[in-house]
């Protein structure tokens, strides 16, 4: 396998790419032939010409070249695997605790699915990583569109005309996403409270100059995946309550709680929402999974009857969408350099690693991944 196609993606809402020209050029230094469709990185700021000069070669339409495609790689997930023939590697996000169709479909053509979300966060698979990459930027946009919004500036300032005290941030769950959005916050100036049900990370909180809020939950921990582990509804009531005293003494208040393939936990309530300064800023980025804030809308600011502003916080990565696919083309380039056989001159897809065993869904006409398998 070493004929990769990169389609354009055809939502209207996303505006990345999977693949640009720099990761494109060394890769085919390597061996692999790429074929692009046109306009697939206008939206994030790569022309056909920067990738014809990286060694692709274009096609107007992506019917047109998936037939002889080995690899396909593109971001969201496909209708179904129609045109894609038998034995073909697809690479993308699948969704796969909420696609059981797809991955059917994609198990009955013969197709080696690949769900990047389900690639394992190991230090091996570190450069792999698109939840990562992605959730990292999301957390930066998160506050700079909060900060845009609030009716005060981030930094204190001493002024001849009077003091004017540091906005007060309060990012809730501490993953990549928290961290980043603690990190931006600071540098704005603004003072930092976080809070995660996982003690581990209070360390890193504090090493970003945030103070970090305690709750005892009782026991607690994360999953193999890194993520936390569900909280039982005790412990979610007990959260909410020590949550509700620091809204209501921040002016942007961030929440990253999601729990992978679940509904996302509801950590602001109304009655929360209340107690807050008219003003404030609630930025949701569980909110595509449910929502960590009541009356949080997906598509759409809602403003609380006391003024409180919550503005959906769903794939802000697509906002900077050039630095966005720079880091998820960097991702993919490293999944297809590591499976990359230099004797075979091809990408072999090898069963035994750990990488491949944690995010290859189908294979062989069947679903292979033992968290998918039905029955």
């Amino acid at each position: 396998m070493k004929k990769v196609l990169v389609c354009k993606e055809t939502s209207p809402a996303e505006t990345r790419v999977a693949m640009i020209p720099d990761d494109i050029k060394k890769l085919s230094g390597m061996g692999y032939e790429f074929t692009v469709v046109k306009g697939a990185g206008e939206k994030s700021g790569f022309d056909d010409a920067s990738y014809e000069a990286a060694g692709a070669k274009l096609v107007s339409d992506e019917k047109d070249a998936l037939s002889d495609a080995e690899i396909v790689v593109r971001i969201l997930k496909p209708d179904s695997a129609s045109g894609m023939k038998e034995d073909t590697l697809h690479i993308s996000y699948l969704d796969p605790f909420n696609e059981k169709e797809l991955l059917a479909d994609f198990a009955k053509s013969g197709i080696k699915a690949v769900s990047l979300e389900m690639i394992p966060r190991t230090t091996l698979a570190q450069k792999m990583d698109v939840q990562s990459s992605q959730t990292s930027l999301a957390g930066y946009v998160a506050v700079c569109n909060a900060a845009a919004r609030l009716p005060k500036i981030l930094p204190m300032m001493v002024t001849p005309a009077g003091t004017i005290n540091p906005a007060r941030v309060f990012v809730i769950g501490v993953g990549v996403a928290g961290l980043q959005a603690i990190a931006t916050a600071k540098r704005l100036g603004a003072r930092v409270d976080a809070f995660d049900t996982r003690p581990v990370v209070e360390e890193q909180v504090k090493s970003l100059g945030a103070n970090f809020v305690k709750i005892d939950l009782g026991e607690m921990g994360q999953t193999a995946q890194g993520y936390a582990k569900e909280l039982t509804p005790e412990q979610v009531a007990k959260q909410q309550e020590a949550q509700a005293k620091v809204c209501e003494r921040s002016n942007i208040v961030i929440t990253t709680a999601k729990v992978f393939g679940r509904k996302a936990p509801l950590l602001i309530k109304k009655d929360v929402l209340d107690r807050m300064m008219p003003g404030s800023i609630v930025v949701d980025m569980a909110v595509s999974t449910g929502g960590n804030v009541e009356g949080s809308d997906p598509n759409k600011e809602v403003i609380t009857d006391n003024g409180v502003i919550i503005m959906p916080g769903d794939m802000l990565e697509r906002q900077v969408p050039f630095d966005a696919s720079k880091m998820l083309s960097g991702n993919i380039s490293a999944f297809l350099t590591h499976f990359y056989n230099k004797e075979a001159s091809e990408l072999v897809v090898n069963m035994e690693d750990e990488i491949m065993k944690g995010c290859l869904i189908t294979s062989g006409g069947q679903i292979i991944h033992e968290r998918f398998k039905e029955g």
